[in-house]
């Protein structure tokens, strides 16, 4: 967008972000209303605020800034709003659509066995140290693949309970560094 202040041009650069809610509204735990975090995003400053399904998906723009410090401004915003010490994590949103680009073929398809997700790691934690301290997938019920700090995770839908990633991922020291998503639900925030 390019402003005319009488004296020189300015460019704004606004950017399409997506912020990622991790443990919001699951099992009447940290209860938020979409309604409620739209309307604390727009007070913050945040435009065109839509939300995405009630897990915490929100889709905003504003002035490009490091993904960080957005994740840090609206766990503040949060924790001030609401009282709660939710983690946070942002990312553009044509980043989100190009890492959807460079899914495994065996990941996100029209399979119906199989339950498609991606784990996104919050810094400074590294998808290599997620993948070290779950192990190895469990052979013939789920697959995983890392690219750059993410995780493409597919496991058969009728053994999950078996599965190692399963298990592990929402463990105490693991699950505090990492959101999941749905392969869905992502191709439905890169449309909106």
């Amino acid at each position: 967008m390019e402003i005319n202040c009488g004296c020189k041009e300015v460019i704004i650069s606004m950017k399409r972000y997506v912020a990622l809610l991790r443990g919001i509204n699951i099992s009447g735990k940290n209860k938020i209303s979409m309604s409620e975090l739209k309307n604390c995003f727009i007070a913050h400053g945040y435009s065109d605020v839509l939300t995405h399904l009630n897990s915490g998906n929100v889709i905003y723009s504003c002035d490009e800034k490091e993904e960080i410090v957005l994740s840090n401004d609206i766990k503040s915003m949060i924790n001030e709003q609401f009282k709660l010490d939710i983690p946070v994590f942002v990312i553009l949103q044509n980043k989100l659509e190009k890492l959807l680009r460079k899914a495994p073929a065996w990941w996100g398809t029209d399979d119906k066995e199989m339950y498609d997700n991606l784990i996104f790691v919050m810094p400074p934690s590294t998808a290599e140290v997620i993948a070290e301290k779950v192990g190895d997938p469990t052979k013939d019920l789920e697959r995983i693949s890392i690219f750059e700090n993410a995780i493409f995770w597919s496991f058969d839908r009728n053994k999950y309970s078996k599965a190692n990633w399963w298990k592990k991922t929402a463990s105490a020291g693991i699950g505090e560094m990492l959101t999941i998503r749905t392969a869905n639900t992502l191709k439905k925030i890169v449309a909106m």
